[in-house]
């Protein structure tokens, strides 16, 4: 496969709603990783811009009245456009707000992929559940006890929304409802860097709207790449804010190559 190869060449826009804790990192990752980024929220432009790009992320970190009609107009035509569509449920279960932001935009938008945890996840399909801020609860946690239990989950949903589903954790999970996949990139070390979620999800962007014919697998190479660049980092990070910069220096010299070498990656 050839999916950096491809992101590189191709350089997608990437139009970003996103939360205003991350977005400096959203931008500056998907540069690292081959695309390109916009970030535009504003009511009276987000159509137009989106008419230009090949990508948009939705994000609801930070919700507000103006951003929730924001993307819902950049949805829709984005789905007008044929363009690939990202959804990352920042942590619905936590508020009305959240989850009612989370059902308008499943019920007015077709998403490509659906990226969250085990307990966002889990709050978009059933509705139901807790989520600790923007992390997992312990008691969703994905294990390989309960994998398979997990995988049939998300298979459904999957077939369900008609999106690709990325469960990320310890134990990561992709699926489009017929094949399935499981990554084990990564460190618990990269959960006190704040975004790791977010920047994830541009990358999927990018790497999808430059691999088209392989949505699937672009998606589990982006999961499995940050991963895989935090791992590196880590080896000569000093703490937090080194790792920080080092996950995205990482991202920057990523090759094909690399990344399959180091991919810890199994087809279930």
């Amino acid at each position: 496969m050839e999916i950096i190869k491809n992101t590189r060449e191709k350089c997608p826009l990437v139009h970003c709603i996103t939360n205003y804790v991350t977005v400096n990192d959203v931008a500056n990752i998907i540069l690292a990783c081959g695309g390109s980024p916009i970030m535009a929220d504003d009511i009276n432009e987000v159509k137009e811009m989106q008419s230009i790009c090949n990508a948009l992320v939705i994000n609801v970190g930070t919700l507000n009245e103006r951003t929730i009609k924001s993307m819902i107009l950049a949805g829709k035509k984005a789905n007008e456009c044929s363009h690939i569509v990202v959804l990352d449920p920042v942590g619905v279960g936590a508020t009305t707000l959240r989850n009612d932001t989370v059902a308008e935009l499943l019920n007015s938008v077709k998403f490509d992929v659906i990226k969250g945890n085990i307990s966002e996840i889990k709050m978009v399909a059933l509705g139901v559940g807790k989520t600790n801020g923007v992390d997992a609860c312990e008691a969703d946690k994905v294990t390989m006890e309960n994998l398979d239990e997990v995988i049939i989950f998300a298979k459904d949903l999957s077939n369900k929304t008609g999106a690709i589903i990325a469960i990320t954790g310890p134990i990561d999970v992709i699926t489009d409802g017929t094949n399935s996949y499981i990554t084990f990139n990564g460190d618990k070390k990269m959960g006190k860097i704040t975004g790791t979620g977010c920047m994830l999800a541009g990358v999927i962007a990018s790497y999808v709207a430059a691999n088209l014919d392989k949505k699937l697998e672009a998606t589990v190479m982006a999961v499995a790449g940050i991963g895989l660049c935090g791992e590196k980092a880590l080896e000569y990070a000093k703490g937090t804010g080194t790792l920080h910069i080092g996950l995205i220096d990482e991202m920057s010299n990523l090759d094909d190559k690399v990344l399959l070498e180091g991919a810890k990656v199994e087809k279930r």
